[in-house]
């Protein structure tokens, strides 16, 4: 069994790798957040803002990697 060590420097390798493709190309991700079914209430007192349809998607986008690792 891999010591858990070596999964958090595996998972912070990925975040900064994401953060670098998040701040050299934004643009990819400008889809996130504005798809069906998330919900965004704009009015001159209140903003809230809850991506269902996008946390979805980022469930079912890890979960398939999860599976595919473990095997």
């Amino acid at each position: 069994m891999d010591s858990p060590g070596r999964w958090f420097v595996a998972a912070g390798l990925l975040l900064v790798a994401a953060g670098l493709v998040l701040h050299c190309a934004p643009w990819l991700l400008q889809w996130f957040g504005r798809l069906p079914g998330d919900i965004r209430v704009d009015s001159p007192r209140v903003k809230f803002f809850f991506p269902l349809t996008s946390m979805a998607v980022v469930s079912v986008v890890c979960s398939l990697l999860l599976y595919f690792f473990r095997r």
